[in-house]
């Protein structure tokens, strides 16, 4: 009788990098949620794109290329949307396919799946330090913020009149927003990474009778989604990045069902 096939372990690295991209994303999720800018994070996903492709071709770490590329988007977008006017979604929307266009040519073809679906089977320790320190941080700084931001939500002169500046509220958050997509496309590529910001938020949302708990619960589902994407896609020997996504549709859809038997309860 033949003993089943051997499954490999997950790197340790990978998981400590998914779960800690997942928290921080699904954290800062449940603020572009609220802010109505759920389409901004994963388009902002698709301008590091050309970045990727610079790094690749000029022998430098990528993801410093995606990283400056994110963050120098981000301070045009802010300072064309105070000029302007237009809504961020706008702005992100006129850019985000023009640099997509433009990274999918630059990438050499051997290295385009990776960019596009994520690859974390050569994550260093270096790489594994720096994700979770960007993590921690861009915790740790969006909730200093995040009264601010709800405050503006709420009114923008009541903000105002207590000394907020909602301009400058705005690029800090966004700039954060833009650090925790660079280091996300490590697991799920550019193409997907938009989804961890979104989707555990969204299913938080479902499910959250306060704020407190909303917060938290993106952050878990989050974690919950990028790590039993990693599992699964070690397990079945696929992209990592498609099966984060299966993993966070999963939790969404088991939230919808939950809250529907809850609804069907109480009636």
């Amino acid at each position: 009788m033949s003993s089943p096939p051997v499954v490999p372990m997950v790197d340790f690295y990978s998981i400590v990098v998914a779960i800690a991209v997942g928290l921080a994303a699904g954290y800062l999720g449940s603020l572009m949620v609220l802010e109505k800018m759920a389409l901004v994070g994963d388009a902002l996903s698709h301008v590091a794109l050309p970045g990727l492709a610079l790094g690749i071709l000029y022998g430098f770490n990528p993801f410093l290329g995606a990283f400056i590329f994110l963050f120098g988007s981000a301070m045009i977008i802010w300072y064309i949307q105070r000029f302007t006017g237009l809504s961020f979604e706008t702005l992100v929307g006129a850019t985000f396919t023009l640099a997509l266009a433009i990274g999918i040519m630059l990438v050499p073809q051997p290295d385009l799946l990776e960019a596009l679906f994520g690859d974390v089977s050569s994550i260093t320790l270096a790489e594994t330090c720096a994700a979770v320190l960007v993590a921690v941080l861009g915790i740790t700084f969006t909730t200093l913020i995040r009264k601010q931001i709800v405050l503006g939500l709420i009114s923008e002169e009541l903000a105002v009149s207590y000394g907020v500046n909602i301009a400058r509220i705005n690029l800090l958050y966004l700039l954060i927003v833009s650090v925790i997509v660079a280091i996300g496309i490590r697991i799920t590529g550019t193409l997907l990474v938009g989804f961890l910001v979104v989707t555990p938020a969204a299913a938080a949302k479902t499910v959250s009778s306060n704020l407190a708990r909303y917060f938290s619960l993106s952050a878990v589902f989050g974690a919950l989604s990028a790590f039993s994407g990693i599992m699964i896609s070690d397990y079945l020997v696929l992209p990592p990045g498609p099966m984060v996504v299966f993993s966070g549709i999963t939790i969404f859809v088991v939230v919808l069902i939950v809250r529907w038997i809850a609804k069907l309860s109480s009636t």
